[in-house]
This record gives structure tokens, sequence and C-alpha cells, in this order.
């Protein structure tokens, strides 16, 4: 209420333009800014085979999501989001996505998963959370928070709109109860959808207006590309295409323009995201992530 929320404070202090964009642009659809980026799809299979050598399994997905969250330590900016035309820091950091889970009569089915993670977690600590993640949606029966949620509100006819209506209520004005932001994946920092584990490439997914998602990246599968070489000659690369939306208000604009730049430069030298940081940078005390869950003797 009057600004309050569980999982954020408000921002104090950001340049006025910023505060003044969502009076201006009320919907998140409204100000969404589209950006294609061709990330060293060669270079990240390198690591890729380079540390299933050593024992570790990671995934282009980890990868991605790793980079992307050690930005965030430096430019605690990105991890914004905005409701009922209010700027706020998130409180933690967690991730969205899809998992495909193979069904007995040979039916794809999709989970949706949302994983937290604490901002000095490794390249390792974040491909144990996805992959605990994946392997819990993948039980027979739905077991997380997401899937439970949704599973009990289509069990009774009319709820699911009653429900979402009072949610988009009390979500506006601070009243949201907090398992319904756990169990949200729309209430996240980032969604992240892998479209070339099924034959796909990129599109530029819309950001939902319910919730709290600020960004939305798919991942395509890898094209060729010719670039040139200093001495003029000409080479094939494969690049990985993304394809990136982003709610404007959240930020200036040179903000994302580090924003790319970083995460980019963590692609290239994911050896940097095998150590925690040093220092990160946040604009509000940040909520540890819960522990890892260990496999079962």
């Amino acid at each position: 209420m009057f600004g309050k929320r569980p999982d954020g404070a408000r921002v104090k202090g950001s340049d006025p333009i910023v505060q003044f964009t969502p009076f201006i642009m009320p919907r998140r659809y409204d100000a969404m800014v589209q950006a294609k980026q061709e990330l060293d799809f060669d270079g990240m299979t390198r690591y890729i085979r380079d540390k299933r050598r050593e024992g570790h399994e990671i995934s282009y997905m980890d990868m991605l999501i790793a980079a992307y969250l050690r930005m965030i330590g430096e430019i605690p900016e990105m991890n914004r989001f905005i409701v009922n035309r209010r700027l706020y820091a998130r409180n933690h950091f967690c991730v969205s996505f899809a998992a495909l889970k193979s069904m007995s009569d040979e039916k794809l089915e999709e989970s949706i998963c949302k994983v937290q993670f604490n901002l000095d977690d490794t390249i390792f600590d974040v491909s144990s959370r996805i992959n605990a993640a994946i392997e819990e949606a993948r039980l027979p029966q739905p077991s997380n928070k997401t899937d439970t949620l949704a599973s009990f509100l289509l069990k009774v006819p009319g709820l699911p709109n009653f429900v979402v209506m009072l949610a988009r209520f009390l979500d506006n004005h601070g009243l949201m109860p907090r398992f319904i932001h756990e169990a949200s994946p729309f209430h996240t920092s980032l969604w992240v959808s892998n479209m070339a584990s099924i034959g796909m490439s990129y599109v530029y997914h819309h950001i939902y207006d319910f919730g709290t998602n600020s960004i939305f990246v798919t991942m395509g599968r890898p094209e060729q590309k010719l670039v040139r070489n200093n001495d003029g000659t000409c080479r094939a690369k494969r690049v990985m295409p993304v394809g990136v939306v982003i709610d404007e208000r959240i930020a200036e604009g040179a903000v994302f323009g580090r924003m790319f730049s970083t995460t980019v430069r963590y692609l290239n030298e994911p050896e940097l995201l095998e150590k925690r940081p040093e220092h990160v940078k946040t604009e509000i005390d940040m909520i540890p992530a819960p522990p890892v869950p260990q496999p079962k003797a």
C-alpha cells in the first residue's frame, strides 16, 4: 500500500524523465524496445566442450543467464520494474523459462520454471540451480509452485478470471501475498526462451503487461555469418542470434548500452564467471536465494 511492495522498493533520485515516462506510456507494450544481438556461438561451444571434459555440464542458457546475472551486479538499474506508474528496484534476482518434459504418449509439454539467484553466484551455481529446477519440473506430477498454482485455479470454472483481476488489483496496490509473487513467473527479473532447443530462430517476444518482468530474451538456432579478418580476407563464423525486448521506462538509454556490452563481454570471456565477484552493486538490500536442492543419494 502507498508504494510499498514485498518484492522491491521505490527508486528515488533517478532521472526525472525516467520517472515521468510511465505516465506517458502506462503499459509495458507501449514501452517495448526491440534489439538483436549476435553471440559468438563457436566460442560458447568451445567453452562448453572444455567444461564438459572437466566434469561440468554447462548449457548455452546457463552461460547467458550467468553473464546477465554478473551484469546485474554491476548495473543494478537493469533489475528494476514498473507497477502502477511507479519505478521500483527489485530486492532479488530471478529468471523464468519454459522447460520441456517428455510425456508417456510421446507428446511434449512445457512446464514454467522460476529460479532465484544470488548476485555473487558463479556459472556453476547458476547451472546447478537451473538443473535442479528442470529436474523438478520434469517429475510425473506438477510439483513446482507455478504449476501447482495454475493447476489449482483451472479446476474451478471462472476462478482464473477472478483471481487474475484480483491479483492485478492487489499487485498495483502492493497487497499481493508473497506466495503469489514467488509462484508467478510473470514477476521476474528476466524471462528467457531457448527457441533453438525446438529448432527455431529467435523472435521478439512481447513483455507481459501482468507482473513485473522488464526484459524478455529469446535464443535462436545458430547461423553462419561471414566476418572480415584483419588482412582483408573473409571467414565463416557461427553466431547465436538473440532477440531482446526491453521495457525502456526502467532506465536511461545509456544504461541499456552498458547492459549489452557488459553481458557480451562476459559471454566472450566466460572464465570470469567461474569466480565470485569481489563486489556487487545494488540499489536495495537483496533477499538471499534458497539453497540449491541436493540430489538424493
